[in-house]
């Protein structure tokens, strides 16, 4: 109750300074009049006119009310410069803050709540570079400082910061009207006392925060490079260290707009996705599920049949779809589009300098003024005890160690459950390996929500794979038979045989190799960047894997635009990496795709939400091409069709996800979906149905009751 009853006072009294039009006490005309008054007033009672003004001025400021820039000159015309500058300046501040923490108090959550996502960037700005921000806008009264108090207020500004930059910033347009103020009989104008001349100094002297920060920055610069000798001359515009999907979309950006740019590669061009990730998994799939369907051919009305197939066969498909892309991601087409491709290992030697040890066995030393980190990932292994000894495969091995094969393995254990894990166990297990699959969370992709979870247990055990969480395990032995896994559950200890061991437990960026050590670039789970991606070097940045709080393809695709983009034209304007509409999609069937927030996470984050789903069983086409399995799942802000999260679990997911993107990236809501055409009959209708849904659970109940009787009266039944 106590908002609406501070909002109440506030408000009443406001409203009883204007029902009493007690505004007219603070005009320059009266102030003249009344002005042998009050000075006798203050000669009879120094101290209690004092109070009595600083009190009145804290409440003004406080409500916001006019009239502030009449007290200001009242100050130097009764008290004189110095004591009229000390009572306003500490009475304006003071006012400030309690407006400023009414706001906060009355409405940061309310915006929070309805603008959280969209406020994000401004408040890690404010966090960085709030005072400046606030002490630019102090110094030059052109802005109405009421508005700078609420809005303030909105943000996650210290309120001991917004104070003392208030003191501190309002100081030298106190003195100007404090000063006019003693000179009362010449004003005839509050526009007299701020010149044309006397504004343009004022902005001047607000420009000198942010040269203030220049400088500051600048001096970090020198401290940061200190003992570096930075070359008069550079061989290169952009050294980038990495041929994956950052690194690619950085030298291409770079190329593109003409500048000289070098990539360098000690493996293969393409990185993880192309050569033992998104590509050859996607492909291994592919055949998987066509196994599945001739299994299951009588759901179409065919004859069901075990595929009989050779593994070599499904393999060599593998590394022939690999090799089909290959030249998307090659060295010639890089050349060909301006890059300088260099096969070898990259390191830093300076902040300028990498030196290249050429797969030739020769070294090069090229210098850049500016180099891009995007040196990927490599797929997790954990410390468990005997693992050293044992054979076991990674996503990053497993490739070439199926190659070789003629039969899928026999049996084969999974360990891990997030989407590398689920995907691979459901590929082998359709092509007749005998999948366990072991998880130390209670349920599988724990980040998505608990149903999703469910159907993804579900969709393996179907297939086949024994699926066990809250197994943790102990130790690894290498046997006569096989490889044994010691795991506990509960209290209980138990032993799995396998033939190989699937280790899917996530990645972590490449840290080490290349000269991060050397020059001491702060790293923890990745490395460490600011906003701009730059790390502790502003002019090295990272991106992709390396430095992503999102391991995806497409994130580092993107990531690297910012990248490339500041690296190469920071002096003229930098970009903020926006992390604020990022979609994935996990390629198990059915698959399930995601863009925003979860369940789980709006209720971790205390926001509130609504749900709206749609079945697609009862879509048509999903119906007709026997795939109508799965759900669509939209979050939006309550009572409004605006879309914070999405959910999707079902055919080609990832797809349909598309449309989720878009909207939620240039905020359209649920009603946008609704009002656009969608072919029929498509997989993609079902975007469209579930808008109707929402549409229909928010339907004007009133408004319709009365045009039914409209109608009915139309009839001539009422």
């Amino acid at each position: 109750m106590r908002k609406p009853l501070l909002l109440t006072l506030l408000l009443l009294l406001v409203t009883l300074f204007f029902i009493f039009d007690l505004g007219d006490w603070f005009t320059l005309e009266n102030l003249k009049q009344q002005q042998a008054d009050i000075a006798a007033l203050r000669t009879a009672s120094p101290w209690l006119m004092a109070s009595g003004f600083f009190v009145l001025y804290v409440v003004m400021a406080a409500l916001s009310l006019p009239g502030a820039a009449i007290m200001t000159i009242a100050a130097g015309a009764f008290f004189g410069v110095w004591q009229g500058l000390v009572l306003v300046s500490f009475a304006s501040s003071i006012g400030a803050t309690l407006a400023f923490l009414v706001s906060r108090f009355l409405l940061r959550d309310q915006v929070q709540q309805r603008f959280g996502d969209r406020l994000k960037a401004i408040d890690r700005g404010i966090h960085r570079d709030g005072a400046f921000y606030l002490f630019t806008l102090r110094l030059v009264p052109v802005f109405p400082f009421f508005i700078i108090n609420l809005l303030m207020g909105l943000t996650a500004l210290p309120a001991r910061t917004f104070y003392w930059v208030s003191q501190l910033g309002m100081l030298p347009g106190t003195l100007v009207y404090v000063n006019a103020g003693t000179q009362l009989a010449a004003i005839d104008s509050l526009s007299g006392i701020l010149s044309p001349a006397l504004l343009a100094s004022f902005a001047l002297l607000g420009l000198f925060p942010l040269l203030a920060r220049t400088v500051l920055r600048q001096v970090q610069r020198r401290r940061v490079y200190r003992g570096f000798n930075k070359p008069r001359h550079f061989d290169r515009n952009l050294i980038v260290i990495g041929a994956g999907a950052a690194g690619l979309v950085s030298s291409y950006i770079a190329a593109a707009v003409k500048a000289r740019v070098t990539l360098i590669e000690a493996s293969k061009m393409g990185g993880d996705c192309l050569n033992t990730g998104c590509v050859p998994s996607k492909a291994l799939i592919r055949s998987a599920k066509l196994a599945q369907q001739m299994r299951h051919a009588d759901q179409y009305g065919l004859t069901s049949t075990q595929p009989a197939f050779s593994f070599k066969k499904v393999m060599q498909r593998v590394q022939a779809i690999i090799r089909k892309v290959e030249p998307h991601d090659s060295v010639e087409r890089y050349t060909r589009l301006g890059v300088e491709v260099l096969q070898g290992y990259g390191k830093l030697i300076d902040p300028w300098t990498v030196e290249v040890t050429l797969t030739s066995g020769k070294t090069r030393r090229l210098t850049a003024r500016s180099i891009i980190i995007a040196a990927g990932a490599r797929a997790a292994v954990p410390p468990i005890p005997g693992l050293d000894n044992v054979d076991y495969l990674t996503s990053d091995t497993l490739w070439d160690a199926m190659a070789k094969r003629d039969t899928p393995p026999e049996r084969l254990l999974v360990m891990g459950g997030g989407p590398i894990g689920c995907e691979l166990a459901q590929a082998f297990a359709r092509l007749g390996s005998r999948v366990t699959l072991l998880q130390r969370n209670h349920r599988l992709m724990p980040k998505e929500d608990t149903e999703v979870s469910e159907w993804v247990k579900n969709a393996l055990t179907k297939d086949g794979v024994r699926v066990l969480t809250d197994h943790s395990p102990l130790r690894v032995e290498q046997g006569a038979d096989g490889i044994s896994i010691m795991a506990t559950h509960g209290d209980q200890e138990s032993v799995f045989e396998c033939d190989d061991l699937l280790l899917a437990l996530g990645r972590r960026a490449r840290l080490t190799g290349y000269g991060l050590e050397a020059l001491s670039i702060p790293t923890e789970r990745t490395v460490t960047t600011n906003d701009y991606l730059q790390t502790l070097y502003p002019n090295i940045y990272a991106a992709g894997d390396v430095a992503g709080r999102y391991q995806f393809t497409h994130t580092a695709a993107h990531m690297a635009w910012y990248a490339s983009v500041n690296a190469l034209f920071g002096q003229f304007k930098r970009f903020n990496v926006d992390y604020s509409v990022i979609p994935w999609c996990t390629f198990v069937d059915p698959e399930v795709a995601r863009v925003g927030l979860s369940e789980l996470e709006a209720r971790a984050k205390s926001i509130d939400y609504e749900v709206t789903r749609f079945e697609l069983d009862e879509l048509d086409r999903a119906i007709t091409d026997g795939t109508d399995q799965g759900f669509i799942k939209v979050l939006t802000e309550p009572g409004k069709d605006r879309i914070l999260g999405v959910t999707i679990v079902g055919e080609h997911a990832g797809d349909l996800l598309a449309e989720y993107v878009l909207a939620m990236k240039h905020g359209l809501g649920l009603n946008k979906i609704l009002g656009t055409i969608h072919v029929y009959p498509t997989l993609a209708e079902a975007n469209k149905y579930v808008a109707g849904e929402w549409k229909r659970a928010h339907a004007p109940e009133r408004v319709l009751r009365w045009l039914g009787r409209y109608h009915l009266w139309r009839l001539g039944k009422e």
